[in-house]
């Protein structure tokens, strides 16, 4: 019995610290030791009950185990903030006053195509419809608006280029070439494909540039009409 409530142990923190490096989208709703559990208990449930070599004392020990391992966590968590910030995380703003925060992104294996996913989740279509958006420590996105930002999101945006690469299916599907958007990059100031961290464009032309560590910037191509 002993050594079934060491690899008990063994097994829940194993679990519980890649839950943690795995990032919040892994998470889902819950806190990552809650996961945890919730995959040992159904693992824990199911052997001794379908396995009748296994003992059934064995299968309670074990589940017991991880109820007294779930006790000391919950204390934890609720008695000491650094043990809190250690066991649940940190809440991540991903959007503030200067754009995307892409330290907050690659800390929670995000990127911004997964950002921009959430924000139409949330109804927010253009990335300047927005001031702040952050993923809470369990993984619900949450964005705080732009006052009348619906006038900001006329027309659908799509990504034109992420993270220093061209998405060759938007860039033929905006009538325009790579050229001609190294053109507009470069009349921005950004002589470097690769530094561009988000650059997007609508159906009117209207434009939203981010270059990596720096303000986020919106502006207008003189398109002669929408194309979508």
């Amino acid at each position: 019995m002993g050594l079934i409530f060491i690899r008990t142990v063994i097994i829940f923190i194993t679990l519980f610290f890649v839950m943690r490096l795995m990032g919040k989208r892994q998470i889902g709703e819950m806190q990552p030791y809650e996961f945890v559990i919730t995959l040992i208990i159904a693992d824990l449930a199911c052997i001794p009950m379908a396995d009748t070599s296994t003992p059934l004392l064995y299968g309670v020990i074990a589940i017991l185990t991880v109820y007294f391992l779930h006790q000391i966590v919950c204390v934890l968590d609720l008695s000491f903030q650094s043990a809190k910030t250690v066991l649940s995380g940190r809440t991540s703003v991903v959007i503030n006053k200067n754009g995307i925060d892409d330290s907050q992104l690659k800390a929670n294996n995000l990127n911004v195509s997964d950002l921009i996913q959430s924000l139409r989740s949330q109804g927010y279509f253009s990335l300047d419809a927005v001031d702040y958006a952050l993923y809470e420590s369990e993984g619900n996105f949450s964005a705080l608006p732009k006052k009348d930002y619906e006038k900001l999101q006329t027309s659908l945006p799509v990504l034109i280029v992420e993270e220093g690469k061209f998405d060759e299916h938007n860039v033929e599907l905006s009538k325009r070439d790579e050229h001609y958007f190294l053109g507009v990059l470069k009349d921005h100031g950004c002589d470097e494909l690769k530094k561009v961290l988000v650059f997007t464009v609508d159906g009117t032309g209207k434009s939203y540039l981010q270059v990596k560590g720096e303000k986020y910037e919106v502006f207008n191509l003189n398109w002669e009409e929408a194309l979508w």
